[in-house]
């Protein structure tokens, strides 16, 4: 017998929580589904060594408890895992979330029962849960990618995706490692593991730019200053790009400066610490030349950093636009290439020809013996998530179907034929364009006063029109195409990573701030490219 709910959450995660304490804040009886033995979402999943957040911690918080504000001190300028998981679990316990949250329990199906006004989502355990509003909080970076490499199953060694990593820990100590990936979380990885491996083989096929993070330790001054300022670190975070603080661009194009400013502008942004390098000049991001002369200034600062000549050029990036791709923070990967225990191995140059029982056999001939495998390889991003749990809307529309060409959505929130089921960070919203928690926060608040606007006015069920997804995937490709991310359509962004997957943008890279204008007009305005349907008691009256 299925359990019935006013809302079902999908996902534990900073999402998922927020929304479960929203829901109890709006009187709704709520059940948070989580595939994961507890909270934490990507925290949870993603516990490889060197795992770390590229937003700084303070930024990195949720707005919505002002006590935790206060009370949690973070230890380093960028947080490793096992703080962050601490911390999402500290919000848990605190407000007692869990007891509103069903774990191991993932989603194998929903539906909506078109007659009942319900949605019907049934689990891997059999159990069915039922609601007239599901939200999904299953995140845009939760269904791990593996590679399509021949023999990849035959690997008779140990073998880890970053992303289900064992809870136990992974010794590599005298160990030959093999890692394949080399985005984010390759990166980290990589760098961790080369602390302790025996010899690390790090397989590369595209090489990436990563700027320094220069992380430490934060001071009880720094701390106490941002506790004494997080309203106004709040307020610029919500009225900001990427819902970061980052310094704004000089107030001039890049060639109206002079080359020796324009590079000691380059070296300073370097030296902070964050990625404001990418924000040295406006035009950055949409002027070719200049975005050359930044990647060549990112690639001489590899050079300087990596000993070996033909390494060092290898690891320096040609096949895209910096800031085209997400941005890596590193904790000193580069230099790790100076150590004699790793090696680098250029999967474009020399390809992998199929992975054996006991290693790697490139295409050359040349054998890479190897004690354990590390796959580093992503996610079938911003998409998968929502693919994977089998949607069926109205009519019987397979969610599948409808997004054969790529998603289609109204503002990323919610799709047509799908009434009453809405998407945290879903495809076509900033997603991971701005810090994601702020993002959170601005769709699980637009989604609580959609919810409210419904109740008072006696709605039952909402969806956008059709044609409102067309128009907005207009929006989306044109803002798309006006930056020169448009040029590297091979990347995560745009379905590039995944075989068969049909290309297009899949996120809107408008900015957070724009993008909370857009929703926010949009609802004041009635809920303008929406269908509202009335309760059939309503419409009697």
């Amino acid at each position: 017998m299925a359990e019935r709910f006013d809302v079902i959450v999908i996902g534990a995660g900073f999402g998922g929580l927020h929304l479960i304490w929203k829901m109890r804040s709006m009187g709704r009886s709520v059940v948070a589904l989580e595939k994961g033995g507890d909270v934490g979402g990507t925290w949870y999943w993603n516990r490889y060594p060197g795992a770390r957040c590229d937003v700084p911690s303070l930024e990195y918080s949720v707005p919505w408890d002002k006590e935790l504000e206060q009370e949690w001190d973070w230890s380093e300028r960028y947080s490793a895992q096992p703080e962050i998981l601490s911390y999402i679990e500290e919000i848990a316990r605190r407000h007692d979330l869990k007891r509103d949250i069903r774990f191991d329990t993932t989603v194998t199906a929903m539906a909506r029962d078109n007659a009942r006004k319900l949605w019907v989502v049934e689990t891997e355990g059999k159990a069915v849960f039922e609601a007239p509003v599901v939200i999904s909080a299953a995140g845009c970076l939760s269904t791990p990618n593996l590679p399509d490499i021949p023999g990849i199953e035959t690997f008779a060694r140990p073998i880890h995706h970053t992303g289900l990593w064992p809870h136990e820990p992974v010794s590599f100590e005298d160990k030959r490692v093999g890692v394949i990936g080399t985005g984010s979380t390759g990166v980290q990885a990589s760098t961790a593991i080369a602390a302790e491996a025996g010899h690390l083989f790090v397989f590369q096929r595209t090489a990436q730019y990563s700027l320094p993070a220069l992380n430490r330790s934060l001071t009880s001054e720094e701390l106490a200053e941002a506790k004494a300022d997080y309203a106004t670190i709040r307020n610029h975070q919500r009225n900001s790009f990427g819902a970061a603080i980052i310094e704004p661009p000089k107030a001039m194009k890049a060639f109206d400066d002079n080359k020796e400013a324009r590079f000691a502008e380059y070296e300073r942004r370097w030296n902070i610490g964050r990625q404001d390098l990418l924000a040295a000049y406006a035009d950055i991001g949409t002027d070719e030349q200049v975005n050359a002369e930044v990647s060549e200034f990112v690639r001489e600062k590899i050079r300087g950093i990596v000993k070996d000549a033909e390494t060092a050029e290898r690891l320096c990036p040609s096949a895209n636009p910096l800031g085209t791709r997400r941005i890596i923070m590193d904790t000193g990967y580069f230099e790790i290439f100076n150590q004699d225990n790793v090696s680098l191995v250029d999967i474009r140059e020399d390809p992998i020809a199929r992975i054996a029982e006991t290693g790697v056999k490139l295409e050359s001939g040349r054998y890479v013996e190897l004690d354990m495998l590390v796959v580093a390889t992503g996610y079938d991003a911003v998409t998968g998530p929502l693919l994977d749990m089998n949607i069926t809307g109205r009519e019987g529309v397979e969610l599948a179907e409808k997004w054969k060409n790529g998603p289609e959505t109204y503002l990323g929130l919610m799709m047509h034929g799908f009434p009453n089921l809405f998407t945290v960070t879903g495809p076509q919203s900033p997603t991971v364009h701005a810090n994601v928690i702020m993002g959170i926060e601005q769709h699980v608040d637009w989604i609580g006063d959609c919810l409210a606007m419904m109740e008072r006015e006696g709605i039952e069920e909402i969806e956008p029109e059709h044609q409102s997804e067309l128009e907005w995937a207009k929006v989306v490709e044109a803002i798309g195409s006006a930056n020169l991310r448009a040029k590297d359509t091979n990347n995560w962004y745009t379905g590039g990573n995944i075989p068969g997957k049909p290309r297009s943008f899949m996120t809107y890279q408008g900015g957070l701030d724009r993008y909370r204008a857009i929703c926010d007009e949009i609802a004041t305005n009635s809920y303008r490219g929406f269908q509202l349907s009335p309760a059939k008691a309503s419409v009697e009256a």
